[in-house]
């Protein structure tokens, strides 16, 4: 499939956004051949790193060098709904010239245009066919197909290319179990060099090598994503031993000053005893004074400079020490009682065809995971219980103050600080109010007067989840539409710990069976053309 040499160098690269904000300082990177997973928290670079070698960013200095072609499958893919799928593929122009030699049209331009891709249908339907897209004819459009088929139509584009370098940008996102496990099967299956940014711990589980992008420099481990955690923690372990030790010699370095003082004042008071009772000729008692003055000196610069170097040693240790710190709020105000009414949905048809027939309700501070297939309806669902959409018959009724966090994260105004943001849902809080707030989702100081446009995806996402849970009235319902998508390990279990406060009802949509059970998750809900109660069993079974 790739060239076996392919490989991918990154030498003394610089980047920063136009508002001056450095991503990367004489950054370097070597890839060579196999699978490579790249994290590292939200803010790192990673997408940005990946869009410098895809040449969609340029770099203010230093260079990128590719041995091979390079695919690009983006965070967030973006085709046009009118756009057909031959043309989506990049085979249109070869298709078109095959019909029209097979149509008795022998004009040179067509061979040329076919070159020796004669076989560019059966094998661009043979890689539809991988992905699980055999029921998407190559003459279909965009706009019939859902978010997760574009994505993985996306990576059957790169497929058929056959690049030697291939970028994949969280490319489980919005992807159901099944259309997941076709992805990791395309994962497994890839022999050149691939770099996939991913928080799916089961594509992790499948690479060969973790580059943990930190600070503008990478560090390498060997193995997949347990075999990385597992060295993590020896490391840390190791770290905080590192500390500890440092911050006990700072302690003695501390105390060892103190004592020679004590000794160096002792000294100075025995030493003007002397004078003042002349016991001794006055230049003798001139040269004592001078040598005791010396070795004074000499000894406050030497304990002086332990206590430097012990705390240079305790700044060093702690730097080791990683620090992804945790959300920790309280929400006592999104308490909903047991039993309490929160939704009703009797007879419910939705715009594009799946329905809730008879009576259905939720009570109660209940968790549910709505999931379903690609396309099943899920997001329609949810925009239908706030409003946004209506339904084509029956009634939903929604009983409590109620938030929603899109996929898309459109509740923030990108021109509007976080801080801004936030009062725009608690008009009637202070400011002090909405930044103490905000601390306590890891918005502190200056970071709270950023640009929400500036914000990382998962920065970006923390700020729409802060905005929602502060607002007043407090939401008892809470609906997220997958939530993980861009977002790192760390800010998984951030939002994870963010919903442990939570405590209302909360209705989440997602294919990340993991993450959901991590929830807490009381109830199962199916969405396959109609409504019903499922397990999380059923669901791994690919239900």
């Amino acid at each position: 499939m790739s060239a076996p040499l392919a490989h991918l160098t990154c030498s003394s690269l610089s980047f920063a956004w136009p508002d001056g904000s450095e991503v990367f300082d004489d950054f370097h990177l070597t890839v060579g051949p196999g699978r490579t997973g790249l994290i590292g928290v939200n803010g790192a670079g990673k997408s940005t790193l990946l869009r410098l070698i895809a040449g969609d960013l340029t770099p203010a200095a230093g260079q990128v060098k590719a041995a091979g072609e390079v695919g690009y499958l983006p965070q967030n893919l973006v085709l046009d709904t009118a756009l057909r799928v031959d043309a989506a593929l990049g085979i249109a122009a070869t298709r078109e010239a095959l019909h029209a030699i097979e149509a008795g049209d022998v004009g040179e331009e067509r061979f040329a245009a076919v070159g020796d891709d004669w076989d560019v249908e059966e094998r661009a339907r043979a890689t539809l066919d991988q992905l699980g897209l055999r029921h998407i004819g190559l003459d279909r459009t965009i706009g019939e197909m859902s978010g997760g088929e574009c994505v993985l139509l996306g990576l059957a584009a790169l497929l058929l290319a056959r690049p030697d370098v291939l970028l994949l940008d969280e490319p489980t996102n919005n992807l159901d179990l099944y259309a997941r496990e076709r992805l990791y099967a395309a994962v497994d299956a890839w022999t050149g060099v691939l770099v996939v940014v991913s928080h799916d711990r089961e594509l992790l589980e499948r690479v060969d090598q973790i580059a943990d992008l930190r600070g503008s420099g990478v560090t390498w481990y060997g193995g997949n994503l347990s075999a990385y955690e597992e060295a993590l923690a020896v490391e840390q372990e190791a770290a905080e031993r590192m500390v500890r030790v440092a911050e006990a010699d700072v302690h003695r370095q501390k105390r060892e000053l103190a004592d020679a003082q004590v000794k160096l004042a002792r000294r100075k008071r025995y030493g003007q005893k002397m004078n003042d009772q002349k016991r001794e000729p006055k230049i003798v008692m001139g040269a004592r004074r001078r040598a005791a003055q010396e070795s004074a000196g000499k000894h406050r610069i030497m304990h002086t400079e332990r206590l430097a170097e012990a705390r240079e040693r305790l700044d060093d240790a702690v730097e080791a020490v990683r620090d992804d710190d945790e959300i920790r709020v309280e929400l006592p105000h999104t308490k909903v009682h047991p039993g309490r009414g929160v939704l009703v949905l009797r007879d419910l048809e939705l715009a594009y065809g799946a329905r809730v027939q008879g009576s259905f309700e939720v009570r109660g501070p209940e968790r549910i995971a709505l999931v379903g297939r690609n396309g099943a309806g899920k997001t329609t669902l949810l925009r239908t219980l706030v409003g946004e959409l209506a339904p084509v018959s029956g009634e939903a009724a929604v009983l409590l103050p109620t938030r929603f966090l899109p996929q898309r994260l459109d509740v923030l105004d990108d021109g509007l600080s976080v801080v801004e943001n936030v009062a725009r849902f608690a008009p009637d809080a202070t400011d002090n109010a909405i930044r103490a707030r905000l601390a306590r989702f890891l918005f502190k100081g200056a970071r709270a007067d950023r640009p929400a446009g500036t914000l990382s995806g998962g920065e970006r996402f923390r700020a729409a989840l802060a905005a929602l849970l502060l607002a007043e009235p407090a939401p008892q319902l809470l609906m997220l539409d997958e939530p993980t998508n861009n977002l790192d390990l760390a800010s998984v279990r951030r939002l994870t710990a963010a919903l442990d406060s939570y405590e209302g009802a909360l209705i989440v949509a997602s294919h990340d069976v993991p993450f959901l059970e991590s929830l807490g998750i009381t109830r199962w809900l199916l969405l396959d053309g109609e409504l019903r109660d499922t397990t999380a069993e059923e669901v791994r079974a690919g239900m």
